[in-house]
């Protein structure tokens, strides 16, 4: 083929565009992404999600025997991710950014997801999996299942993260005071809002101020993690971390000027009542 040619077929390739159909959705316990585990079967307790298929679609014959399986692969399509740089500072990386292509971040140029999963049943259009990664209504693209001898290669090269791997994973510990302890489980209870693991996730590794995280020094001393719209101030003695309260994002004189025609705040009646069972936290 001419060099004419080829230029013309990559021009035509370049300008395609692709249309993509979900075949169903996913229900997961995660509504948040700060929730959602990094990775699936990384999260602390065993989750359960439900793939459920669109009707009227022939799915129900398209799952015949894929109850034989132990693991699929799960094509989902990040629904909530707007935009994508070229590099990505992943978990794991310290403070050096990679190419977004040498990471598993789902901030891509296509948002397509690649999840590895235990499948628990198959039941008509519903399949039920084993701790999935995925946010509670995520577009799924299809499903495969996870054929050993083809798919694991567990001697195959691991690029940049081979120097991690022989690290200890999380070099940081994590000690969380009383205060944080209680103020994490009543959040937990009565707003079913999950501060402390991800709190945890993130300090474990690199627990300084970076550009890249929203950590800063705090104003008497420590520092000063946000998540969304709560913050977490906590101190740094070596290669320990110790979380000494959780705060809201929101003044107490914003909380109290908030009227009806307000534009309502990210988990607004949690921190209404927050300010008032902790009115000393700001």
């Amino acid at each position: 083929m001419c060099s004419v040619q080829r230029t013309q077929q990559t021009k035509t390739v370049n300008s395609q565009q692709l249309i993509v159909q979900p075949v169903g959705i996913i229900r997961t316990p995660y509504h948040e992404k700060q929730h959602a585990p990094r990775q699936p079967g990384v999260d602390k307790v065993t989750t359960v999600g439900t793939i459920e298929l669109f009707p009227d679609k022939n799915f129900d014959q398209a799952l015949e025997y894929l109850d034989g399986f132990e693991r699929i692969w799960i094509i989902s399509w990040f629904h909530q991710n707007k935009d994508w740089k070229p590099k990505v500072l992943p978990p794991r990386s310290g403070r050096t950014k990679r190419g977004v292509f040498a990471t598993r971040s789902p901030h891509r140029p296509n948002p397509i997801g690649l999840s590895l999963c235990r499948l628990l049943d198959v039941k008509g259009r519903i399949i039920r999996v084993e701790n999935p990664d995925l946010l509670d209504g995520t577009p799924v693209l299809d499903i495969k299942p996870y054929i050993p001898y083809a798919e694991a290669f567990p001697e195959s090269e691991i690029g940049w993260l081979t120097g991690i791997e022989q690290q200890d994973d999380t070099p940081y510990s994590v000690r969380v005071a009383p205060l944080a302890t209680e103020q994490a489980q009543w959040l937990e209870s009565t707003f079913d809002i999950h501060l402390i693991d991800r709190a945890v996730d993130i300090l474990s590794f690199d627990p300084h101020p970076h550009s890249y995280r929203r950590i800063m020094k705090h104003d008497q001393g420590g520092f000063v993690m946000a998540i969304k719209s709560w913050r977490v101030v906590y101190s740094i003695n070596g290669m320990s971390v110790t979380v000494h309260e959780i705060r809201s994002g929101y003044p107490a004189e914003v909380i109290g000027l908030l009227d009806s025609a307000s534009q309502p705040l990210h988990d607004q009646q949690a921190h209404i009542a927050f300010h008032l069972r902790w009115k000393t936290s700001s």
